[in-house]
């Protein structure tokens, strides 16, 4: 567990998000309880993959629990994939 592993952290290279969502109208709930975080700047939803991606980008450090309850909230799951290489 480290800082990288839990956390969304600030800069353009955001953190993606697995989804079981599929549906456009979905998605969209998603992107738009997720924009509701503080700190959140953009979500982009990936639509030509299976599963569903989001990658979300942030100005300031998110821990990734927030992220998976507030898509919980919608009804739907967040599963984060590994961390990129920064």
């Amino acid at each position: 567990m480290s800082l990288m592993s839990n956390n969304v952290i600030p800069g353009n290279h955001g953190r993606i998000f697995g989804t079981n969502a599929t549906e456009d109208i979905d998605l969209k709930e998603i992107k738009k309880a997720i924009q509701l975080l503080d700190g959140v700047t953009d979500v982009v939803v990936n639509n030509h993959v299976f599963p569903r991606e989001i990658t979300i980008y942030s100005n300031k450090i998110i821990d990734i629990h927030q992220i998976e309850n507030k898509v919980k909230s919608v009804g739907f799951h967040a599963i984060p994939k590994d961390s990129l290489e920064i």
